[in-house]
């Protein structure tokens, strides 16, 4: 289980220090598939990072199932079974995407565990493993190869930052049945999500809704969606998916 306690975290801007996370208290529960949404700079990106030890909150303190992790580096948190997938993955040239979930994996996995992890997300393995991560694949390839990387390290709690952001319509359809798999099939992994689209929502267990830094609910989706839809927690972008998909930070 994950706990938050208190934490804020401010950055310097223009001089002056800028609240972006405000004493945010919450617990995301143990095998679930949770989904934080918000308007854009509500905080949202920025709570998954401090989650992943990318950024370092300011106050509060952090909870990983009894542990306190709040001063663990994001490779110590890693090795406790924390994955985090960004909105934009990295392209590497030169290394092939066997290479990419041997080195997610932490261990020498064979080619036929490596072909099983890419068929999870909906790839041929034959004409993805062998292929270098690079410029020749597109956004939504990349997205799906990122997946099977959080996948071949078998984390406990798996954060994607906005999934959806930088992908075309057909991706994104990809995108929501590969999540919707691993709600049914994973039962031994929590999932969070930052995403204000509603077909994600819709996938959630339980919604966490973040503005101006703060928690203004926690809730089952069936409690929270119907009150978000058309309000202004979808400032900056509509929650129904129109003609393609936009990201925001």
């Amino acid at each position: 289980m994950l706990e938050l306690k208190n934490i804020s975290f401010g950055a310097d801007s223009d001089g002056k220090k800028v609240e972006i996370v405000r004493d945010i208290s919450l617990t995301v529960p143990d095998n679930k598939f949770v989904v934080i949404t918000g308007p854009n700079g509500g905080g949202k990106s920025t709570l998954a990072k401090i989650i992943a030890g990318i950024e370092r909150n300011t106050a509060g303190s952090i909870i990983f199932n009894g542990e306190d992790i709040t001063e663990k580096s994001i490779t110590e948190r890693a090795r406790l079974g924390i994955g985090f997938a960004f909105q934009q993955p990295v392209r590497f040239k030169g290394l092939t995407v066997l290479d990419l979930l041997r080195i997610a994996a932490g261990r020498p996995i064979k080619m036929d565990a490596a072909c099983e992890y890419l068929s999870e997300v909906g790839l041929c393995a034959k004409d993805y493993i062998n292929r270098e991560v690079n410029a020749s694949l597109s956004g939504g390839e990349l997205k799906r190869i990122e997946i099977a990387t959080v996948l071949a390290r078998d984390v406990k709690l798996a954060l994607f930052d906005e999934p959806e952001a930088g992908i075309d319509l057909w991706s994104f359809n990809n995108l929501i049945r590969i999540f919707e798999k691993l709600r049914e099939s994973d039962k031994e992994r929590t999932i969070v999500v930052i995403s204000h689209q509603e077909r994600i929502l819709n996938i959630a267990d339980e919604i966490i809704v973040l503005a101006d830094g703060r928690v203004e609910k926690q809730g089952s989706k069936d409690e929270i969606l119907p009150e978000i839809i058309g309000t202004k927690y979808a400032a900056g972008e509509c929650y129904k998916l129109t003609e393609g998909v936009k990201g925001n930070a």
